[in-house]
Parts: C-alpha cells; structure tokens; sequence
C-alpha cells in the first residue's frame, strides 16, 4: 500500500557524535510517520478476517484518527472514530479531514472516552456498531508494535534510537527490533508520573516471553552517560499538547537552521530532549544517533488556531 523507502538527514548539531533524523514525516501525505507501521497489520488482520468496520479512538486532533481514516480509506474498509469531546468539534481541519476520508465520527463525554478499555464500553460498541475490528488509542497493540519493528533495517548501525512518546507503541517497537547494543531513548510528552517504562515492559515481556527485556526510567540520567533503554519525562514541560514559550523559540530555531518542519506535541519534546541530552553529555561520545521524526504535522493547525500563533514551517 505505502512503499517505505527511509530517508535520513545528517543534523551538524555535535563535533563529536553523529546525528541524523529518519523522516518518516515523508512517507505519505496523510498516513505519515509512525502512523502508517502502527496501522499497518491491525489493518491487513481486518481484511484477512473478514471484517468491514474498524472502530478506533483519539481526541479532536489526533493523528491517530487523521491516518486511521486515510489508511482505511486505502484498505476499503469501513472506519468509525469515537471521538472524546463535542460534536461542536467535527469542523476542525483534523476531523473534517477524517470525515472527508470516510470515518464516521461519534462523539462521546470525556467521562465515558475514559473507560474505552472496559467490558462495558466494548459492549456499547458491539450493541451500537455491530461486528467490528477494534484498533486502540495510537494503534497500541501488539500489532502497532510489530509494525513499528519495521521502521528499522537491520544493516543501520547506530549506538542511539531516540524517539517521542505518547502510548509509547513506536518505541516499543523500535526496542524490540533494534540491533544489540543499541539504546533506545524514549522522550515521553506526558506530564505526570513515569509509567510509560513499566508499561512497555510488562508488553514486551508477554510479547517476547524468551527475552531479557527492561526499560528504565529518569534514573538513567544519574549515570555519566545513558546506557540502557528508557524513557525520560523529564522534557513533559506543561504536559501533553500545552503552550510552552521554550517549545515556541526552540521549534523556530530549530526549523529556521535544519529546514525540518516539527510538530508542536511530538517531534518540538524529542529534538528538544535530544539536543538538551547532547549539551549535558548525557551520550556517549563518538556514538552515532538516529533521532525517529514520527510525524503529526496535520495537527499544527489545530494547535496554532487553539492557542491563536502564526502558522508554523
């Protein structure tokens, strides 16, 4: 459906190591980023088992539901969005967007969005919607995670993975395809408390029972240099899609020097993180580091129009 030909940009930002950035931004126009690898087999599962609808979950600008629509679009498949907020919401670029591509969307309270995960709110779609194939917020599955396997080649040689993490679905997958030796560093967008490790592991254990999997936490960064896989919310700043003037400045310098466009949840936290970690010499020197753009440029817009700022690159 989409052919995957990795393009990388080296970023003169160290003497000392080498940085390039995958732009999985560019792989397809609607379906971009991690989207399209968390997507990819949950939907080619739909097909093989007969199934007409997919239903899956996000907020008013998700990526999640902006490629969901687009990707089932190409599989000819019919797509529901449940959709935590109010109707009034269905004119913004994101949905308007989903819809235009075919989703149906169905608004639900913030409240009710919160048990999405339970008997009684899976029993709600069934009676509401019939026969379906389920795919959870972000493509958080085993599937999504299989998927994200394949962003890497097994011939890159690199001593760093770094990514940006909401579910954390992507840098799941990249640990468990990742050559040995290689860390991965997850740049968690989430305020609050650190559970995105515990959780990845707990999955990554059930997933691949036979292997020594752990990840830690902001701990790692107590040592000289970062030496094992983990997730860091030490760069969550106000939280998860909140203005920060830090993230306004960094994000403008940033595209001004490399001409990379970056997103205002995602990628602005994971260069910001990254290049935060290379001026504490937090990575090993002379280490080779492959920093994953993940996309999520569609919700620009609806981010700028809610906090009233310029468009961006």
């Amino acid at each position: 459906m989409i052919s995957y030909e990795p393009i990388i940009q080296r970023l003169t930002v160290s003497q000392s190591q080498q940085v390039d950035i995958l732009r999985l931004d560019l792989i397809d126009q609607e379906i971009s980023g991690n989207k399209w690898f968390k997507l990819k087999l949950n939907l080619e599962k739909a097909r093989s088992e007969n199934f007409e609808t997919v239903i899956t979950f996000g907020g008013a600008f998700s990526n999640h539901i902006a490629a969901t629509a687009a990707a089932c679009k190409k599989f000819n498949l019919n797509c529901i969005g449940i959709i935590r907020g109010e109707e009034k919401d269905a004119s913004n670029f994101t949905l308007s967007r989903a819809s235009a591509n075919g989703m149906s969307l169905h608004f639900v309270s913030r409240e009710f969005y919160s048990h999405r995960t339970s008997e009684e709110f899976k029993n709600y779609l069934q009676n509401n919607f019939g026969r379906h194939y389920l795919i959870p917020e972000g493509g958080n599955n085993e599937k999504g995670v299989l998927g994200c396997t394949e962003i890497l080649r097994p011939e890159w040689k690199y001593d760093y993975l770094v990514c940006a993490c909401g579910t954390a679905t992507t840098y799941a997958g990249l640990v468990a395809g990742k050559n040995d030796g290689c860390v991965a560093v997850g740049i968690s967008v989430l305020k609050g408390e650190n559970k995105l490790p515990a959780d990845v592991g707990i999955l990554l254990t059930s997933m691949f029972p036979g292997r020594k999997i752990s990840i830690a936490g902001n701990e790692t960064q107590e040592e000289e240099f970062i030496k094992e896989d983990c997730i860091l919310s030490s760069y969550s700043f106000k939280g998860y899609a909140k203005l920060e003037p830090a993230l306004l400045k960094f994000k403008s310098q940033f595209e001004a020097e490399f001409k990379i466009p970056l997103d205002h949840v995602y990628t602005v936290k994971l260069m910001y993180g990254l290049f935060d970690l290379l001026n504490r010499d937090k990575l090993k020197p002379g280490s080779r580091i492959l920093a994953i753009h993940s996309g999520g440029l569609q919700g620009n817009k609806g981010f700028e129009e809610r906090y009233h700022l310029s468009p961006s690159l």
